[in-house]
């Protein structure tokens, strides 16, 4: 193990002791008198320090306008190195006025001047940048990362703190500490404002979630006026046992702040003379961070807002439309003083720019709740600004097994030291929990290759609706069990997924909920406003029976048209070979399953029954076409519909409804699957002529791939009607990607088809 490291102590208290006047610049003397500042160095090399920092503290354009910053640099350090030391800092600080949204300096401007000081200190010959005396997290973020793409030289961040612990703008040590090391600073600790002995309990914060080497430059005590002039409380034999303390806590780079003289370093290198560094160990934690709050998932159940997606809320859809910022921050008030413990932001909508919209609403929500955010996008570049100016540990909303999913996510959350949702998916939907928890134990393996911390990943094991397939509630519980227990990581669920066309829908998601945090569920991503969850996550635990969701009534089932409309009633095969024996296949398609069909279909529409029902007839019927046919394949002969879910989106849920719900009537249907390409789509129907083409999107980010697909259609010269349907579709969407039809939802696009291809 390498030994400790010494830095120097004051530069600014003792230049004023040689003469500078107060409200000077000390950072000029390295041109006017660099003598002095030699000499200064020069004696706290020979009191023992290892690491020199130049005389560039104050050294910003911002603050120095119209003076040669470029050559201040230079100078300072040239100076330092010309000391003999065996290492010299580039030192730098905050701009002194306060970044966005609290004041009205950009990141953009404060970014390019901490670049330009960056570049101008490697240019001179420093070893290592130390970005210290920083209240702004944010404004340290953006120091921090403008040393580590425009230099390769390590960099050093201490944060100062005031005595009730927390930075002039509200930042903890906790929060500050896990921030900034996810970011990647190379050390990180706490300098200035307090003398050695009143830091310790702070540094001893820092030494818990510090994971790499922990710095720290103490003040000589406080500060006080005698006779005009500043001097301090403590002795160095006083610094030098409180620094001591530190050590034995697991400090190993150590120096002096304000106050502090050759003497305090001479003191601090004698007493940590035959002394060797501590290791510490520090528990792996799962975090997210806003500039003041952290919380933990793994510890304790976390609740993820889900009010803030414009998923299905037409409400807050219109607002960002029309940019109603205040109506997102009085949804984010809510669920904050509604318990939620990070708020996930999703603004994601075709009619506007969601990079600008997702930074907009991100900075205004920061500054007004203290919660941590979940961004949620599958776009790269609102997720790469987003990242890049959020003021804390984020966490992204997803990424999954595909590589192209890998590609573009994984970076962004590795630079900026996001927390990162793994989703299991990939080329394939899993039903099972073994399916799911093997794409957790891929998605583990790729993410850590790639250079993801274990403990910053957390997994979604995918919520599917029941209505679809009421063995999903019980798989996703078991999947999740299986994580936590094997994998050892945190993981989240968006519970009212489950109850996606559903009646009952709170009861349900309430129970599924209770059943998921007893298999050991991190953070639900839920409405906290919602009593019924409330109750579950008080304690209050609940019993999910799917089997009474899917049991009709079977009384007076009478004949096939009988079976089809109770549902779930066994014989059909039988009945339909019955019938064949008299009459022919299209007669009882006509005569049994479309009448039928038709009836629950007008049940739904009139909300009388939901879409377990539907889709339970359309079982019905399909046992009963596959009873009638002989062998072939409905994709052999030339299809009534082709059907695609658009390039981009990985979600088929509803257009396998649509599908299924299609064959009932009879249509013959292609399905292309889903991420499907335009060409593929062109192609299909070069090949069959269909006439009519089913086009289906999930995600408001790829709705242009819709518009695309049209477009590419149009242009080979289709004929076919195109319909286009998706939970963020409406007709004003469809009409804008150029679609001939709306389809609201399955039994909607039936009635498409019939006018398109039997009218």
């Amino acid at each position: 193990m390498q030994g400790f490291s010494i830095f120097d102590g004051a530069m600014g208290t003792m230049l004023q002791a040689r003469g500078l006047k107060a409200g000077a610049f000390p950072e000029t003397y390295n041109l006017t008198h660099p003598d002095i500042v030699l000499s200064i160095h020069k004696a706290y090399v020979e009191a023992g320090a290892d690491i020199i920092t130049a005389n560039t503290f104050g050294a910003n354009p911002f603050k120095m306008k119209g003076l040669n910053v470029a050559e201040i640099i230079t100078r300072g350090v040239e100076i330092a190195k010309a000391s003999g030391a065996k290492k010299v800092a580039l030192d730098v600080s905050s701009h002194g006025a306060l970044l966005e949204p609290n004041g009205t300096l950009s990141f953009d401007e404060a970014y390019q001047n901490y670049a330009f000081i960056m570049r101008q200190g490697e240019k001179a010959g420093a070893d290592l940048i130390l970005i210290e005396t920083m209240s702004d997290l944010l404004e340290t973020k953006c120091a921090l990362l403008a040393a580590k793409e425009n230099t390769s030289l390590p960099v050093y961040v201490t944060m100062t703190y005031m005595e009730d612990g927390r930075t002039f703008l509200g930042t903890d040590p906790v929060t500050a500490t896990i921030t900034l090391c996810s970011l990647g600073a190379d050390a990180v600790g706490v300098n200035c404002s307090l003398g050695a002995k009143d830091m310790i309990p702070l540094v001893k914060t820092i030494c818990e979630y510090a994971t790499c080497p922990v710095i720290v430059q103490p003040n000589a005590g406080l500060p006080k006026i005698q006779d005009g002039q500043t001097v301090y409380d403590d002795t160095p034999e006083d610094f030098a046992s409180a620094m001591l303390e530190m050590a034995n806590l697991g400090v190993t780079i150590l120096g002096g702040c304000c106050g502090t003289t050759p003497d305090f370093i001479r003191a601090l290198k004698t007493a940590l003379a035959n002394k060797t560094p501590v290791t510490r160990t520090v528990k792996a934690r799962t975090a997210a961070t806003s500039a003041t709050k952290t919380v933990f998932l793994g510890e304790g159940v976390k609740v993820i807002g889900e009010r803030l997606n414009p998923t299905g809320k037409k409400k807050l859809k219109a607002a960002l439309i029309e940019g109603d910022v205040d109506y997102l921050l009085h949804e984010a008030i809510d669920q904050e003083r509604a318990g939620a413990d990070i708020l996930d932001l999703n603004v994601g909508l075709p009619e506007i720019d969601e990079a600008a919209t997702l930074v907009k609403v991100m900075k205004e929500i920061s500054a007004t709740v203290s919660l941590p955010l979940q961004l949620d996008s599958s776009s790269k570049e609102a997720l790469e600004r987003a990242c890049r100016l959020y003021n804390g540990k984020p966490i992204i909303n997803s990424v999954n097994m595909k590589k192209e999913s890998l590609d573009a996510i994984v970076p962004i959350a590795k630079k900026y030291g996001a927390t990162l949702i793994g989703l299991c998916l990939g080329e394939t939907m899993p039903s099972t929990h073994e399916e799911r928890f093997a794409y957790a134990q891929a998605l583990v393996k790729e993410l850590t290759a790639r250079g993801i911390q274990k403990s910053d990943i957390v997994i979604d094991c995918l919520v599917l609706t029941i209505a679809t397939d009421e063995k999903q509630a019980e798989e996703t519980a078991l999947a999740v069990k299986q994580v936590t227990e094997e994998l050892g990581v945190a993981t989240v669920l968006g519970v009212s997924n489950i109850s996606f066309g559903m009646p009952d829908r709170l009861k349900i998601n309430a129970a599924f909920l209770s059943k998921c945090l007893q298999a050991g569920l991190s953070a639900p991503i839920l409405n906290p406003l919602v009593a019924e969850y409330a109750e579950v996550l008080k304690g209050k635990l609940l019993s999910l029976d799917t089997s009474s969701y899917f049991t009709f009534e079977k009384e007076g089932a009478e004949g096939i048209r009988g079976m089809i409309c109770c549902g779930g009633v066994g014989g059909i095969e039988e009945a339909v070979k019955e019938a064949l024996k008299t009459k022919e296949p299209l007669e009882i398609i006509n005569g049994e399953f479309i009448p039928a069909l038709d009836e629950i279909g007008m049940q739904f529409e009139k909300g009388e029954v939901f879409l377990p029902r539907l889709i339970a007839a359309a079982e019905v019927v399909k046992k009963g076409m596959d009873a009638m046919r002989s062998g072939e394949k409905e994709e052999d002969k030339d299809p009534d519909v082709i059907l695609a879910t658009v390039k981009g989106d990985i979600h088929d849920i509803g257009k396998n409804i649509v599908k299924m719900l299609l064959r009932s009537y009879g249509y013959k249907v292609m399905d292309l699957g889903k991420d499907v390409d335009e060409q593929a789509v062109v192609d299909a129907w070069k090949k069959t002529h269909a006439p009519l083409i089913g086009l289906s999107a999930l995600m408001t980010t790829t709705v242009p791939s819709m518009k695309n697909t049209i477009d590419a259609l149009k242009a080979a010269g289709s004929t076919a009607k195109v319909a286009v349907g998706g939970a963020v579709l409406t007709e004003e969407y469809a009409q804008k990607v150029g679609a001939d039809y709306y389809g609201k939802d399955a039994r909607a696009t039936v009635k498409i088809a019939e006018k398109v291809i039997r009218s």
